[in-house]
């Protein structure tokens, strides 16, 4: 634990340390500082020295990483996700680690180094409906980004739909992981998306607005229809 440490200590930076506390406001934790890309290549070669193809090795080394550091936490992420272990043995470690989430940063960087595949894809839906239900903000944020970054897709995306618009915490990053999740189905499946801000829905005005100017803001909607979203702000 100790080294692991004093190798992250080594690797902060105090004006990249000032500028990851203004965009993390939200965590509790003491940031130091160290840029994301040299992050992920430590976590890397954290899982390759302790050839990481073995749940008790990924046991014994998330078990010497602490807890206090905002870049402690990712870094755990980052190890759970390169972890050349099968989804269902890392499925217990997620469960542990989402709690300790407490940034959208986290959050959204940690979700895409699960890698998912197709073929897990219905065991981990499985997995992330409890979340959508929590009344942790960044419990429920991390489902949402689930969604966005794994079941925007033929197969899914109707239940994707009915799933976001029964989300009814308050808090801003959940709402604003809503907003984007939705603007991406609106990316790839336009006449959904439409239908769906066009009729009946139980988006609040602002997640709704924020869904509108994330798809105004995409350089894959159209002019015409950028025209369209912005008559349909609410007031």
């Amino acid at each position: 634990m100790e080294d692991i440490r004093r190798k992250l200590i080594e690797l902060k930076e105090e004006d990249y340390k000032k500028f990851n506390e203004k965009l993390c406001p939200d965590t509790k934790r003491k940031i130091l500082g160290i840029r994301i890309p040299i992050l992920r290549n430590f976590a890397k070669k954290l899982v390759k020295e302790e050839k990481n193809s073995q749940k008790e090795n990924l046991d014994n080394l998330l078990k010497s990483i602490d807890d206090e550091y905002f870049e402690e936490i990712m870094l755990k992420g980052f190890v759970i996700g390169y972890s050349k272990c099968e989804i269902n043995e890392k499925m217990p470690y997620i469960r542990e680690f989402v709690p300790k989430i407490d940034s959208w940063e986290i959050t959204d960087t940690f979700v895409p180094t699960l890698k998912i595949k197709d073929k897990d894809l219905r065991e981990v839906f499985k997995f992330i409906k409890p979340y959508f239900k929590s009344n942790k903000e960044f419990e429920v944020r991390f489902a949402v980004i689930m969604l966005l970054d794994y079941y925007i897709i033929d197969e899914y995306v109707d239940e994707v739909i009915k799933i976001l618009d029964k989300i009814n915490h308050n808090g801003y990053y959940v709402k604003m992981g809503v907003a984007w999740c939705l603007a991406e189905i609106g990316i790839k499946f336009n006449d959904k998306l439409m239908q769906y801000l066009q009729g009946k829905n139980n988006l609040d005005k602002f997640t709704f607005n924020k869904t509108l100017q994330k798809m105004i803001e995409s350089y894959r909607i159209d002019e015409e229809q950028k025209v369209l979203l912005r008559n349909m702000k609410k007031k």
